[in-house]
C-alpha cells in the first residue's frame, strides 16, 4: 500500500535540503529514487517539510535509514525530522 510521509526539520533550511538531494545524487524536477512516486520541499514557520508519497512503507524506511538519516546529518540539520504517514487512498500520476 502507498504511503505519504510528511518529514518536518524544525530548523531545517533550503540550502541543507539543496545540499542533501547533491549528496543523493538527485536534481531539481529529475526523476526520484526507486519507489518513490512524488515528492515535494517547502518552508513553513519553523523549518523544512517534505511531504512524499511511496509505493511502500518498506521503500521509505530503507531509504530514510540508508540516505535521508546520515546525508541530513551531514548536511547540518539540529536532529531527526518529526515523521507523519498517511495511509493513501489514491493518487495521480502525470499525463502524457
Amino acid at each position: 500500500m502507498a504511503v505519504a510521509v510528511q518529514m518536518d526539520f524544525d530548523g531545517g533550511t533550503l540550502e541543507q535540503y539543496d545540499e542533501v538531494c547533491r549528496r543523493m545524487g538527485l536534481t531539481p524536477k529529475g526523476p526520484g529514487p526507486a519507489g518513490a512516486i512524488s515528492h515535494f520541499a517547502t518552508m513553513t514557520e519553523s523549518g523544512l517539510r517534505i511531504v512524499d508519497v511511496w509505493e511502500t512503507k518498506e521503500q521509505f524506511d530503507t531509504f530514510a535509514q540508508e540516505q535521508i538519516g546520515p546525508f541530513s546529518m551531514e548536511a547540518g540539520m539540529a536532529g531527526p525530522p518529526a515523521i507523519q504517514m498517511f495511509d493513501v487512498h489514491n493518487y495521480f500520476t502525470p499525463g502524457s
